[in-house]
């Protein structure tokens, strides 16, 4: 059986507080995001939705957001 090719993406990850879950998301695709209790589960979770959403994109995978880096930026408050 051959194998399917793997890719990696990068979520950005927070704490919700209200609803005490972590939240993560993949910019650039739409609809990947997702939640969960703890960290592990929120992995799984993004697998899933990520295999969905790539399931309905119908372009080139070269055309798929490569994850950059990340920027800080400070302001007054």
């Amino acid at each position: 059986m051959k194998k399917k090719p793997r890719q990696t993406f990068s979520a950005y990850v927070e704490w919700d507080p209200a609803t005490r879950l972590y939240v993560g998301v993949v910019p650039g695709i739409p609809g990947a995001h997702s939640q969960g209790e703890t960290l592990d589960e929120l992995n799984a979770n993004m697998k899933e939705v990520l295999e969905l959403c790539l399931e309905e994109f119908h372009g080139k995978k070269d055309e798929l957001p490569r994850f950059v880096g990340l920027q800080q930026i400070e302001i007054a408050v």
